[in-house]
């Protein structure tokens, strides 16, 4: 099984060792299954439960204080399944898998979607605030309060509107907005493949806030040809289909690193923001590529016979 995993696309962290090792333990975890789907589930299950990432445990908090999970999970023979917008909900890949392989649909939402996993044996009511969090919500200046307009006047009074900006005047504002993590899995023996993407979202969005990670072609894609998953400026990242746009240079006969490259530097060109992207192809091949100041990546190959 060859496994590659990422932590996010953003700054570069005050800590990278330790993200390092958890991400290292991630890709090894899920080079040890014994499918794709396993794998990706098993590997960013590793990452939803350290407070160092934005998924699971640890997730950014939406402007109403909250922390919402939003996940996505796909293989190449185009079975997805995906969540958005759940309260209590640590290894929201693993609520992406129910609905991948107990239903007909593509995509369930809110608390439609934490009954479900449960129903399912997903665990919930999880406390996903970490010290970190928790701490940057309660220094906070100020926070928004009323109807969802006056939430947004809250936000572009602070921020312009935009909560990644680097412009606020809120010394809490280096929040891992951009800390999404994802798995990208290769089974050789199978010739199959299978993606999957993680987040907490953005810090202080809207509350109910969807970005691209649940987002079939924008947060992860899987093909015949291959896999990515991807990280970064979630509402750019949507409407570009940044997976899907890597997997398509893949298709075209690039390798992984190739497709990753043309991939990301499209997206630059056509947004201006940041993102990355991590690509398996069928030679085995990883390849990730960002246009931040860091995204850590690990990968890790491991033979059926180990």
């Amino acid at each position: 099984m060859n496994v590659i995993v990422h932590g996010g696309a953003g700054s570069a962290p005050d800590e990278p060792e330790p993200r390092q090792a958890v991400l290292d333990e991630a890709a090894e975890t899920g080079a040890g299954e014994s499918s794709v789907v396993d794998a990706v589930e098993a590997a960013v299950r590793v990452l939803e439960s350290s407070p160092r990432f934005n998924a699971g445990v640890g997730g950014a908090v939406q402007s109403d204080g909250a922390i919402r999970t939003d996940a996505g999970l796909m293989t190449d023979d185009r079975e997805a399944g995906a969540v958005c917008s759940m309260p209590g909900v640590e290894h929201a890949v693993s609520a992406a898998r129910v609905v991948m392989e107990e239903t007909p649909h593509v995509l369930v939402s809110g608390d439609h979607a934490v009954e479900l996993a449960a129903d399912y044996g997903v665990e919930t009511d999880v406390d996903l605030w970490s010290a970190d969090t928790r701490e940057k919500w309660d220094d906070l200046d100020s926070t928004p309060e009323g109807t969802p307009s006056e939430h947004l006047d809250w936000l572009t009074e602070k921020f312009g509107g935009n909560p990644d900006s680097a412009e606020s005047d809120d010394p809490t504002d280096d929040h891992k907005d951009h800390d999404t993590v994802g798995a990208v899995a290769y089974d050789p023996e199978t010739d199959e493949f299978a993606a999957a993407t993680s987040t907490g979202g953005r810090w202080l969005a809207l509350a109910g806030r969807v970005g691209d990670v649940p987002q079939i072609g924008s947060g992860f894609f899987a093909a015949p040809a291959g896999a990515a998953s991807a990280t970064g400026a979630g509402e750019d990242i949507a409407k570009t289909t940044l997976t899907r746009r890597a997997v398509r240079h893949l298709e075209s006969g690039d390798d992984a690193q190739t497709a990753a490259d043309r991939a990301v530097e499209a997206f630059a060109e056509l947004t201006g923001s940041s993102a990355g992207v991590i690509v398996l192809d069928g030679d085995g091949n990883a390849g990730s590529a960002f246009n931040s100041e860091a995204m850590q990546t690990a990968v890790s190959s491991r033979s059926a016979s180990e």
